[in-house]
């Protein structure tokens, strides 16, 4: 199964946020290439947002590129073979952390926003960090931090404050 028919899969079994979820089906009947960071009509991006639930606090990057407060994630690349996947490599790639877990059930939200790049379609999930995770940070983040929930809203925008809820209702 290619990403392609796989993101098609995962989308059409998401139950949430039906015309957002609509919207996404729509772009990859349209764009064959809808995945790949190729499509200037905008693509399909996975992220994750990565959670320490037992110290109640999440990992957020300082985007390089956009400045701001944002779980990892990013584009979608051809070795990856599913949408899980690929929001667990940005994860672990973005954070420095190996050993993170997707939480099960799929993706926990669904956020399109206007980037320099084109429109990007994130399927959004969450990832469970070890215990002993130390955090490491990537040539794509000018810092990396570990926020307490309740410190989310004062430093990052809406679409994380939301993803962060529907990750802590899902717990």
């Amino acid at each position: 199964m290619s990403l392609y028919d796989d993101a098609v899969l995962v989308l059409k079994g998401y139950e949430d946020q039906g015309e957002l979820r609509q919207t996404y089906l729509d772009h990859l009947t349209e764009h064959p290439d809808g995945m790949w960071k190729s499509c200037a009509d905008g693509h399909i991006t996975a992220s994750a947002l990565v959670i320490d639930p037992e110290r109640s606090r999440v990992l957020l990057t300082l985007h390089k590129k956009l400045r701001m407060w944002l779980q990892m994630g990013g584009h979608c690349e051809p070795d990856d073979a599913t949408l899980a996947s690929a929001a667990l490599r940005e994860g672990t790639e973005e954070s420095g952390i190996p050993g993170l877990t997707l939480l099960p059930g799929g993706p926990v939200r669904l956020d399109r926003h206007l980037t320099p790049c084109a429109w990007h379609l994130d399927v959004q999930y969450a990832a469970l960090a070890p215990a002993d995770a130390v955090e490491a940070i990537s040539d794509e983040s000018l810092d990396l931090r570990w926020f307490a929930y309740d410190e989310v809203a004062d430093v990052a925008d809406n679409s994380v404050v939301r993803l962060l809820e529907a990750t802590r209702a899902r717990l």
